[in-house]
């Protein structure tokens, strides 16, 4: 993790901060500028996670401090320092280059901001993909689910599956990133469940629907980059588009 290059955010932060390695992050801590409430990103989980419950986290950013002895005879006067040293850095200085405000550090600020912009565009796809998956899946039953009548739903299952649609696309557009692993465990169960069904029924159009959509839905949580979220996004949007419209018909 010493070299890892890290993102962090406040917990009312609408954008991170970064990247950064543990050593500038230890200063940004010695700063006041990072405490242990502060959030940073896990690319292992692909979550954002509290510094003060990561125990790696904790140990490296606030590493026990061990007593040290010294001889008298150790310590030597320093009276003069080299006219040719640099000058020091400040911590805004620091702080500054850490954020990408110089011009040694631009390029990297400017790689991710795009990233997390992208991310968020991510996050929105992923949110209209599931709203218009759960239009495709509730409107066949709307019928039985205004009226809730058990019997009649069960006759049309899947409009449950609309409707936890319907939540993950609400969820998402309130930002909940955390529903990422669940929304990828949709992705693939429409891809796999409802596919074979389709199949089964030797109904192609729906099956390409499906798979454009849960493929879409898919990669729209996994793209960090502009082009390749624009086509998962895209994907996603036509094929639940399609579902509900043959759902509808």
């Amino acid at each position: 993790m010493a070299t890892q290059e890290i993102y962090v955010r406040g917990a009312n932060d609408t954008e991170a901060r970064g990247p950064f390695t543990i050593e500038q992050l230890i200063t940004l801590v010695e700063a006041g500028q990072v405490t242990a409430e502060t959030y940073f990103y896990d690319s292992t989980t692909e979550q954002w996670i509290l510094i003060g419950s990561s125990a790696a986290m904790k140990a490296q950013l606030w590493p026990e401090k061990k007593k040290m002895g010294f001889k008298q005879k150790d310590f030597k006067s320093v009276t003069q320092i080299p006219e040719d040293s640099a000058p020091p850095i400040s911590v805004q200085d620091f702080l500054a280059a850490a954020e990408g405000k110089t011009d040694d550090t631009k390029d990297k600020s400017n790689k991710a901001d795009s990233m997390m912009n992208a991310a968020v565009w991510g996050t929105r796809s992923a949110a209209i993909i599931c709203l218009l998956s759960a239009v495709a899946l509730i409107l066949p039953g709307i019928d039985a689910l205004t009226s809730m009548d058990f019997a009649k739903i069960m006759e049309k299952p899947f409009v449950l599956l609309g409707v936890v649609d319907a939540l993950l696309g609400i969820l998402l557009l309130l930002g909940v990133i955390t529903l990422y692993p669940f929304v990828r465990f949709r992705a693939v169960l429409g891809l796999g469940f409802l596919g074979f069904l389709f199949l089964a029924q030797g109904q192609l159009t729906p099956i390409i629907a499906v798979a454009a959509g849960s493929v879409g839905l898919y990669f729209c949580t996994i793209f960090l980059s502009y082009v390749p979220l624009t086509v998962a996004a895209l994907a996603g949007v036509v094929g639940m588009v399609m579902l509900a419209t043959t759902s509808y018909s």
